[in-house]
C-alpha cells in the first residue's frame, strides 16, 4: 500500500477553507474533468467524474464539521487513475482564529510505477488546496 500526502498551510479561519474544501457535490467540469454527475447526498453519496477517457466512481464515506474532516474512496477498478482500493481524509486544523493547516492523505494500490501514482495522487491533492486558497483570495 502507497500513501500521497499534503499539508500546506492557508492564510484563512478553518471554517472558511472547510466551506470551500468540504462540499463533497461541487466539483465542476473544467481542465481535465469533462463531466460530473452526482447521485444523493451526504454520507454515502455518489460522484462520477468524467476524465481521461474513463470514470472515477467515488463515494463519500466521511462528514464531520464539527471535527473539520472527510474522507472518500474511489469505487471502480476501472478508473482512469493509477490507484486501486483508494481512500482519501482530508483534515482541517485551525492553527489560530485566521490560519490553518490542510492534511490530504491517501491511501492506496498502485497501478504500475508506484512514484508516478504518488505524484498523480498529491497533484490532485495540491491543486484541490491551491482551488481552496484561489477562491478564497489568499
Amino acid at each position: 500500500m502507497a500513501i500521497a500526502q499534503v499539508i500546506k498551510e492557508i492564510n484563512a479561519s478553518a471554517q472558511a477553507v472547510w466551506a470551500e474544501l468540504s462540499p463533497f457535490d461541487a466539483i465542476q467540469p473544467g481542465g481535465a474533468v469533462e463531466s460530473v454527475v452526482y447521485e444523493g447526498s451526504g454520507i454515502g453519496m455518489i460522484r462520477r467524474i468524467g476524465m481521461g477517457g474513463g470514470v472515477i466512481i467515488e463515494r463519500l464515506d466521511e462528514h464531520d464539521a464539527k471535527a473539520l474532516t472527510f474522507a472518500y474512496c474511489i469505487m471502480n477498478d476501472d478508473s482512469p487513475l493509477p490507484f486501486a482500493n483508494y481512500k482519501a481524509r482530508v483534515r482541517i486544523m485551525a492553527t489560530s482564529d485566521d490560519t490553518c493547516t490542510v492534511e490530504w492523505t491517501g491511501e492506496f494500490d498502485p497501478r504500475g510505477d508506484e512514484d508516478e501514482a504518488i505524484r498523480t495522487a498529491t497533484g490532485i491533492y495540491a491543486g484541490g488546496i491551491k482551488r481552496a486558497k484561489e477562491a478564497l483570495g489568499v
